[in-house]
């Protein structure tokens, strides 16, 4: 993984300055935790930059990385102006994001950023509102906050280890619960596509026993709308460590479970693994024996 001096990412002094709060939003994340203030005004500001270039999206210029692959100068644009306003804030901090690869923090600093500017590019390249930028935080190995905001929408999802998970939009916050769906035949399927054999061939013995399916295009958004129980079971396998580890936190706060597709729960093993299932505790038990009889054979 490259390694970036932390020269090139050096803020400017005035990034985060501090103001008085004077809307309803300003007011509720001045009540969120220290580290939390941070990440949600970060990506608040890297949110306003975003819509000004959706908005002018056909005017983007677009390089290709690798097949199938693209990144957009607002995608690159963000990533940068994320990395400024957290070390700004947090300078001896590490981060791991997709572009920038790994920045090592100061000596005997074991906290990480982990981010990911614009979850859903193509999603993004095209015009369509589903896209989002994410940020967690690590500990070691463990994720103790994580921040989703959907710019479009204004929704802005976020957790605290062991204080629960929450959707902050301009009327107010909602504490996030998974789906309480008992039986499958209710339940709607989300997965990264069928455009990839391994999908196809995990997935087909289970097509006729949900409800339906959806494709959504972003791993971040469509956790975290299991987080929200709108979708009641995510299958992911294809991803990186910046798709899920802010939503990873958020469904586990709001009453899930997320694993790889044998069973394994910590967040390296599905970073390692790349596959995913995510659901309630009563659902993901049910899934789970499926999923792995489907990868025995």
């Amino acid at each position: 993984m490259p390694v970036i001096s932390k020269q090139k990412i050096t803020p400017r002094a005035k990034t985060l300055r501090v103001k008085k709060p004077n809307t309803r939003e300003d007011l509720m994340i001045a009540a969120l935790s220290p580290i939390l203030n941070v990440m949600v005004n970060a990506v608040r500001r890297v949110g306003q930059n975003i819509i000004h270039d959706f908005r002018e999206v056909s005017n983007l210029q677009i390089s290709e990385k690798g097949p199938g692959d693209f990144v957009s100068n607002a995608d690159l644009y963000s990533e940068r102006k994320l990395i400024e306003l957290l070390h700004d804030a947090r300078p001896d901090y590490a981060f791991l994001s997709e572009e920038c690869g790994f920045v090592p923090g100061a000596k005997g600093c074991d906290y990480c950023f982990v981010l990911d500017p614009i979850d859903g590019t193509k999603n993004f390249i095209h015009a369509l509102p589903l896209f989002c930028i994410s940020v967690a935080l690590k500990k070691g190995k463990d994720v103790v906050a994580g921040v989703v905001f959907n710019p479009v929408a204004n929704e802005l999802y976020y957790a605290e280890k062991g204080k629960g998970a929450f959707l902050m939009t301009p009327t107010g916050n909602m504490r996030l619960r998974v789906s309480g769906r008992r039986k499958l035949k209710q339940c709607l399927l989300a997965s990264n596509g069928y455009a990839f054999d391994r999908t196809r061939t995990a997935l087909a013995p289970l097509a006729d026993e949900f409800s339906g399916s959806r494709y959504f295009g972003t791993s971040a958004l469509t956790m975290a709308m299991v987080a929200a129980g709108q979708v009641d079971v995510q299958i992911e396998f294809r991803f990186h460590e910046w798709d899920i580890a802010a939503t990873y936190l958020l469904i586990q706060e709001a009453g899930g479970k997320v694993s790889t597709l044998d069973g394994k729960t910590s967040l390296e093993d599905i970073v390692n693994s790349s596959t995913l299932l995510a659901a309630s505790p009563f659902i993901h038990a049910k899934v789970l024996p499926k999923m792995v009889k489907s990868f025995a054979k």
